[in-house]
C-alpha cells in the first residue's frame, strides 16, 4: 500500500512564544523540546521504508525530518507548495493578532501584504497532486499545521477546512493512503474553486 506520513514540524522558539511566522527566509530553530519530539517521530516511524522525505523551504521542517531520520539514508526534496501561510504584514505578530485578524475577515481576504487563505488551500491541492504524481510508495512529509488540517479534514468529506480537526500538534504522524489524499485534494479544490 502506498502511505504518506505527514507530520508538522516540531515545536519552535516562535512557536513556544505564540508569533506567528510566514516568511521562510526568516530562520527559526527547535527548542529542547521540540528537538525531542523530532526524535520521537523518527521512534514512530522507525519501522516504515521512507523512500523519501518531503520538506518545505521554512528551516523547522528540514531540522525536524534530519533529526526524525537520524541516520537514515532517506533523500530530503523541498516542496514550497508546501510552505507556510505567506502572512505578510503579520509575520512575527503575536497569533492573537492574527486570530483577531482572521476574524474580521473572509478566507477570501489575503493578509496585508500577503496571501489569503483560499489561496492557500489552492497550493495545498497542487502541492498533493505533486505528491501523488511521485513515483515513490512510502513518503515522510514534514510540513505545517494547516495543510495536514485541511487534508485531514477534506479527507472525510468535511465542507468546513477548519474542522472537525483544527489543533494540529507538532512532529505527529498522520497518515493518508493514495485514495485518502486524492479525496482530500479533490475536495480542497471544491471547496475554494474561485466565483
Amino acid at each position: 500500500m502506498r502511505l504518506f506520513v505527514f507530520s508538522r514540524h516540531a515545536e519552535t522558539t516562535l512557536n513556544h512564544e505564540h508569533r506567528i511566522n510566514g516568511d521562510p527566509s526568516v530562520q527559526v530553530g527547535l527548542t529542547d523540546s521540540g528537538e525531542r519530539q523530532a526524535r520521537l517521530l523518527g521512534f514512530e516511524v522507525a519501522g516504515l521504508p521512507l523512500e523519501v522525505a518531503v520538506h518545505t523551504r521554512f528551516g523547522r521542517t528540514m531540522m525536524t525530518a534530519e533529526l526524525a531520520l537520524a541516520a537514515r539514508p532517506v533523500p530530503l526534496v523541498e516542496e514550497p507548495l508546501l510552505d507556510d501561510i505567506d502572512v505578510g504584514d503579520l509575520e512575527g505578530r503575536s497569533i492573537d493578532e492574527y486570530r483577531a485578524w482572521k476574524r474580521e475577515h473572509t478566507r477570501h481576504d489575503p493578509f496585508p501584504g500577503g496571501e489569503s487563505l483560499d489561496d492557500a488551500a489552492r497550493r495545498y491541492a497542487r502541492a498533493f497532486h505533486t505528491l501523488l504524481e511521485r513515483d515513490e510508495q512510502q513518503l515522510l512529509v514534514v510540513c505545517h499545521e494547516i495543510p495536514i488540517r485541511y487534508a485531514l479534514n477534506a479527507a472525510t468529506g468535511s465542507n468546513d477546512l477548519d474542522a472537525p480537526a483544527h489543533e494540529i500538534p507538532n512532529a505527529r504522524p498522520f497518515l493518508f493512503d493514495t485514495n485518502a489524499l486524492a479525496r482530500a485534494t479533490t475536495q480542497i479544490e471544491k471547496l475554494v474553486a474561485p466565483g
